[in-house]
C-alpha cells in the first residue's frame, strides 16, 4: 500500500498495519488518508472477508499527529477526512477487528472504538487526553460512547485519564485481554472471514439500517432480512454441513479467493 501503511492479504483476511513506528503511528493526514482508502477498498472486494487492523512498533496509535496539526492549516478536506474515519465504523460493510498493544490514546482511542472486535494487551493504554492540550475530542466523542457509554465517555474527556487493556474490556472498548493481543485478534479475525460472506453482509448492513430505529421499525427489518437469509443458499449449505459434520462451502463465495 504505502511505507506508512501495510496492506497483506491472507486468504479472505486483509490485514492493514499502522507504519510509522518513530512516530508511535501517529495519525498525519497521508496515513488518515490511506487507512480510509484502504478500508474502504477492502469493504467493497468481494474476496475479503474480514479486516484486520494492528500497529507497528512499540505503540498501536498514538493519536493525531500533533506536529503536523501544530504547523500545518487546518484545511476543510483535512476535517473531512477526520470526520470519515472516526465514524467508519458505522458504515463499514467489512467486520474490522483491531490487536491493541502499547499506546491507543486520543485519536487512537477513537480509531479503537471503531472497530467491530477489540482485543487489548494487559498493558495497552486507552485515554481521551485531548483536554491535556486545551482540547475536546469532538470527532472520536460519538464512537466512543457507542461503545462504552454516554456518562463514561464524558468522565474520560473531562479527566483525560490513561486506563490499561482489563478497564478497557471491564467498559467495554474491548472485548478481550490477551498477552498477544495481535496473534489473538487475527485468530478472531481468520475465524470471522471464513464466515458465510452472505451472511456478513446482510448482518453488517442489518445493523446499520436499525440503528436509530425503535423496536417496532428495527423488527420489520429483522424478519425481512431473516426471510431472506433462510432462503438463501448459503443457510441450505451450512445446514447441510452441520450434519455432515463438514466445513462449509459458501455458495455466495463465488469466484473470490477462498
Amino acid at each position: 500500500m504505502t511505507d506508512f501503511l501495510h496492506s497483506v492479504r491472507d486468504g479472505r483476511l486483509l490485514h492493514l498495519t499502522l507504519n510509522r513506528p518513530d512516530k508511535r503511528n501517529a495519525l498525519d493526514a497521508a496515513l488518515c488518508r490511506a487507512l480510509l482508502t484502504a478500508l474502504e477498498e477492502g469493504a467493497k472486494d468481494p474476496a475479503v472477508g474480514a479486516i484486520l487492523l494492528t500497529g507497528n512498533g512499540k505503540a498501536f496509535c498514538a493519536g493525531m499527529d500533533l506536529a503536523e496539526i501544530e504547523h500545518g492549516p487546518d484545511t476543510d478536506e483535512l476535517r473531512v477526512l477526520h470526520e470519515q474515519l472516526f465514524t467508519i465504523g458505522s458504515r463499514l460493510a467489512k467486520p474490522l477487528i483491531a490487536g491493541v498493544y502499547g499506546a491507543a490514546l486520543g485519536g487512537g482511542t477513537g480509531l479503537v472504538a471503531n472497530c467491530h472486535i477489540v482485543v487489548a494487551s494487559y498493558e495497552a493504554s486507552f485515554g481521551l487526553t485531548e483536554i491535556r492540550l486545551g482540547l475536546w475530542p469532538f470527532l472520536v466523542y460519538r464512537a466512543v460512547a457507542s461503545a462504552v457509554g454516554e456518562r463514561r465517555t464524558l468522565e474520560l474527556s473531562l479527566t483525560g485519564r490513561i486506563f490499561r487493556g482489563r478497564e478497557a474490556r471491564e467498559m467495554g472498548l474491548a472485548h478481550e485481554v490477551a498477552e498477544d493481543a495481535a496473534a489473538r485478534a487475527a485468530d478472531i479475525a481468520r475465524a470471522v472471514a471464513g464466515f458465510s460472506p452472505a451472511a456478513l453482509q446482510n448482518g453488517m448492513d442489518f445493523v446499520q439500517r436499525v440503528r436509530g430505529l425503535d423496536w417496532q421499525q428495527a423488527g420489520v427489518i429483522a424478519r425481512e432480512a431473516r426471510n431472506r437469509q433462510f432462503a438463501g443458499d448459503d443457510f441450505q449449505e451450512g445446514i447441510r454441513a452441520f450434519h455432515q459434520k463438514r466445513k462449509p462451502r459458501w455458495p455466495s463465495l463465488g469466484d473470490a479467493d477462498a
